[in-house]
């Protein structure tokens, strides 16, 4: 065992396309002496039987991302590490049957143009020069994908483990990790072989991360939310008409998705391969009767071809060459599912120096991209991209086993499905119900999920359709809209309330707290008795996150940030936190009211009589309010004069039928969303995200440059300042017709590309669509016309002077 290691920088667990990814970049990165452990033969796992496919298309900013850099570098891996692949480039057919369909291909054509992207939109007739094939009476379009193909998985594996060995990492195989100890701020990682001790640890392992999640559980870690799927594809005999067409073209047919009728249809040798993902399908080793066995390497589960029924005699029918060829193989194997479809990729929860990289429904296609994002989370503590879509912590305490396979199954069944901006998805819900729950449905509340907590996302009255269907439209249009203008009509003239339950909220104390603080924050801390907005930048200066900052004494402070970022923010003050400092996760025990429009003062002045309703904007105050004694803090996200109501979970029923008495007009979510963007304010990982510094996000006034402490990127932040912003943050005005502009829309001037959208909504008090983005800062003048691109078409939008769109003097917040 002399050339067993004893040390190294990053052992990886697993021995997939991804763990093997993650060794060969971080030894581009020059970290070298790291350790990959693969308790069987690599791709042993998922990689073994994965079909390798490899499609650019994704409707995620950070997966379309990931998988556009991975197959760039496949295409010059062979010739890189000098090992032989197959890799066929074919292109693809994405099937459209509708215009909704249609609608979100023109979308991804304008994100994947951004990124470098050649997409083509045409029509089903010239989609049948490509594939003489294709039967296409009933499709409305088809998306052209000319760089998307094929890999084979194996070969792929290979080929970056040459790479990192050449580059000095190493491979242990048939090397099964059995543990992990804490070793200070290090590990030592055990297996049968002997003991590893290592800087940083990574679970990559596949289908069995769960199992290996386990492990880190004494040391902070959490069960990891994921579920195994059984995933089928089946191989065809050889069709005489496929190979005649291939011998005279000189290449494969292009790869067909018929993404309505949810499967892949693609040329396998000179046969096909059809790859449904089912609606009844299934979920394996989740049952006391059926578990996970210790060791699947190289195997499968027996074949279920009744659930594919439908799928094959669909897919005969667009393709009747399928039925001509006999099934010559059926493969059915395990692939995990985390609730959402997309891999866990970064730090790992509640763990320091742990790190994932697992859960990949599409690992061949990802493994190139979630390697070089991983890479660069451990070398450098920060990703090129933002990647919270693929981020672990964006998962919270509400995934439990029952949440994870009712997700799993709704994911992979509508593996293809449209996310509209208005559909709340039905599987995994009710985990957290708000403590006004039951009045909230009584009142016609329709609920969305944000971090497991459920929330009011707008209110039906008789009569008004509620079904799912009605939210299936990329357009404003539908039942809620006109019950979203009245809510934000209602806090304009008079009152309204909105339950806020989920703020994620933590209780930073100790001597030395403010000082601490400020080291953290790019500007200046509230006196107490006051609060603020503070910025955390990364080492670039990037918008790491915001946080509402309210000072309770010189060294206390409750730290409030949004729902998803509970698990987030927790960590980006946790992590850092010196000894003698006290941080505390107050999420479940307080909830939040927001009371607001120019009538909320008369409301209080009869439910708080003691309250100083006088106190100015952005102070707070012990109150009693109905009877209950909370905290009054004078802010509102809505723009309008208001208050929050923060008192004990318990309470809140009794403080919102009080409200409700004195005649509050209940409003939801997306009359939030319709009313913060008219005054500019941004979304979490929306408008704030690490794509962007601060100074490009329009938050110069938030960085205090002449203060003593060095905060995380100030010399950058600075280096900036000095040599001007590439872009700038501006509001638009936009002739949006039936649609808003959605996340990372095109802006145009001209024929050239300017910038992109964060967020687009209709503003209903001031009877326009208006967008947030990013454009070239000399186009940043108020004025200037733009076009934004939105499903396709362009509409033009007019940069608006900075600053809020409604009341720009913020005289009604201040009233």
């Amino acid at each position: 065992m002399s050339d067993f290691p004893t040390k190294a920088r990053v052992v990886i667990i697993g021995g997939g396309a991804v763990g093997v990814s993650s060794l060969y970049h971080l030894a581009m990165k020059g970290w070298t002496d790291c350790v990959l452990l693969e308790k069987n033969e690599l791709t042993a796992g998922s990689t073994w039987h994965a079909a390798g496919n490899c499609p650019n298309f994704s409707t995620s900013w950070a997966v379309l991302n990931m998988q556009r850099y991975s197959l760039e570098m496949y295409r010059t891996l062979a010739e890189d590490v000098d090992y032989p692949m197959n890799y066929h480039v074919t292109g693809s057919l994405r099937l459209s049957h509708s215009k909704e369909r249609t609608q979100e291909f023109k979308r991804f054509v304008s994100m994947g143009r951004y990124q470098g992207l050649e997409l083509e939109l045409m029509s089903p007739e010239k989609a049948v020069e490509m594939y003489p094939f294709l039967e296409t009476h009933d499709l409305d379009s088809v998306l052209w994908d000319p760089m998307d193909g094929d890999i084979d998985p194996a070969q792929l594996t290979q080929a970056m483990a040459k790479g990192a060995r050449d580059l000095g990492a190493n491979i242990q195989r048939f090397c099964p990790a059995t543990g992990v100890s804490k070793d200070g701020d290090g590990w030592i990682v055990h297996t049968d072989k002997g003991d590893i001790a290592c800087d940083y640890v990574v679970n990559a392992a596949g289908y069995y991360a769960a199992r290996v999640g386990e492990w880190f559980k004494p040391h902070g870690g959490r069960d990891v939310p994921m579920v195994v799927m059984s995933h089928q594809y089946f191989l065809t005999e050889e069709i005489g008409e496929i190979a005649d067409w291939t011998k005279e073209h000189g290449h494969k047919l292009p790869m067909i998705r018929d993404v309505d009728s949810s499967y892949y249809l693609r040329q396998d040798k000179n046969g096909l391969n059809l790859g449904p993902y089912e609606r009844n399908c299934k979920a394996h080793w989740v049952t006391e009767d059926d578990q996970m066995p210790e060791d699947f390497s190289f195997q499968l589960y027996p074949d279920d071809l009744e659930r594919l029924e439908w799928y094959i005699e669909d897919a005969m029918e667009r393709v009747p060459l399928l039925g001509t060829g006999g099934v010559g193989r059926n493969i059915n194997g395990p692939i995990p599912y985390a609730p959402d479809g997309l891999p866990m990729i970064g730090p790992m929860p509640g763990v320091k120096n742990a790190f994932e990289a697992h859960s990949f429904t599409f690992g061949i296609v990802q493994a190139g991209g979630a390697g070089k994002t991983l890479a660069e989370w451990i070398v450098d503590g920060q990703t090129e991209w933002d990647m919270w879509a693929v981020d672990p912590r964006r998962y919270t305490d509400y995934t439990d086993h029952d949440y994870c396979h009712q997700k799993a199954l709704e994911t992979y069944g509508h593996e293809y499905g449209m996310h509209f901006p208005y559909k709340c998805w039905p599987a995994g819900r009710d985990k957290k119900p708000s403590p006004v729950a039951a009045k909230l449905k009584e009142l016609g509340a329709q609920f969305g999920a944000f971090n497991g907590w459920e929330r009011a996302t707008w209110f039906a009255k008789p009569g008004d359709d509620t079904s799912i269907e009605a939210t299936e439209t990329w357009e404003r249009e539908g039942p809620w809209e006109h019950r979203v203008k009245e809510e934000c009509e209602a806090v304009r003239d008079g009152v309204g309330v909105l339950d806020l339950c989920g703020f994620s909220r933590f209780a930073l104390s100790g001597e030395g707290a403010a000082e601490w603080l400020r080291g953290r924050i790019a500007g200046a801390l509230p006196k107490v008795g006051r609060m603020n907005l503070a910025y955390f930048p990364d080492d670039r200066g990037r918008i790491l996150t915001e946080m509402s900052v309210i000072r309770t004494g010189e060294d206390e402070f409750t730290l409030i940030t949004a729902a998803t970022a509970q698990w987030h923010d927790y960590e980006v003050l946790w992590r850092n936190l010196p000894a003698g400092l006290s941080l505390v996760d107050r999420t479940t025990e307080i909830s939040t009211l927001i009371v607001t429009g120019p009538k909320s003062r008369d409301l209080f002045a009869k439910i708080a009589p003691e309250a100083d309703l006088e106190a100015g904007w952005l102070t707070h105050q012990n109150a009693v309010v109905a009877g209950i004694a909370c905290r009054l803090v004078r802010v509102s996200f809505a723009g309008e004069l208001g208050w929050e109501i923060h008192a004990a979970m318990a309470d809140v029923p009794t403080l919102y039928d009080a409200v409700l008495a004195e005649g509050a007009t209940p409003f939801g979510m997306f009359a939030l969303d319709s009313l913060r963007i008219e005054k500019g304010y941004r979304t979490w990982k929306g408008d704030l995200s690490t794509d962007y510094t601060l100074l490009q996000g329009g938050m110069e006034r938030f960085v205090k440059f002449d203060k003593p402490q060095d905060f995380p990127g100030k010399a950058a932040l600075l280096s900036e300042k000095q040599q001007g912003r590439t872009k700038a943050f501006v509001s638009m005005i936009v002739d949006a017709g039936k649609a808003d502009a959605p996340y990372m829309s095109i802006i145009w001037k001209g024929d050239e590309i300017v910038g992109e959208t964060t967020s687009g909504e209709w503003g209903h008090r001031v009877g326009a669509s208006i967008a947030l983005g990013c454009v070239r800062t000399d186009l940043a003048e108020a004025g200037t016309e733009l076009e934004v691109e939105i499903y396709g078409e362009r509409r033009k939008a007019v940069v608006q002077p900075d600053g809020p769109i409604w009341d720009p003097e913020n005289a009604r917040l201040r009233a």
